[in-house]
């Protein structure tokens, strides 16, 4: 079952544009790693100041194997020291509609 998982940045005033440009130059980076489905960076507009980094995996493992892995490389360097004054991930699972539409149909 494919899994979402989503960072939820809180960056402080002004400093938006430092962290779209440190994602801007990694553009690409995790296209290649085993179970990456897609990413997609949300920027606010109203109602919130947090970022959400939006990454779709073919399942949990392989998103932790990649945190385990290439992910330990993404977060250091530059990135060791944060644009955003703190995060939480926000874990989610795609829910396979026709599947329960099926099953649903079925009984």
């Amino acid at each position: 079952m494919a899994v979402v998982k989503i960072n939820a940045i809180e960056v402080p005033e002004g400093q938006g544009p430092e962290l779209e440009r440190r994602f801007a130059h990694r553009l690409g980076a995790v296209d290649g790693q085993p179970g990456f489905l897609g990413f997609q960076m949300l920027r606010p507009v109203s109602g919130d100041e947090r970022y959400f980094i939006v990454t779709q995996w073919e399942s949990d493992e392989a998103f932790h194997n990649w945190m385990k892995g290439d992910g330990v490389a993404a977060h250091s360097g530059e990135r060791a020291r944060p644009v955003g004054s703190g995060s939480s991930v926000l874990e989610f699972e795609v829910v396979d509609l026709e599947e329960i539409a099926k099953q649903s149909a079925g009984s």
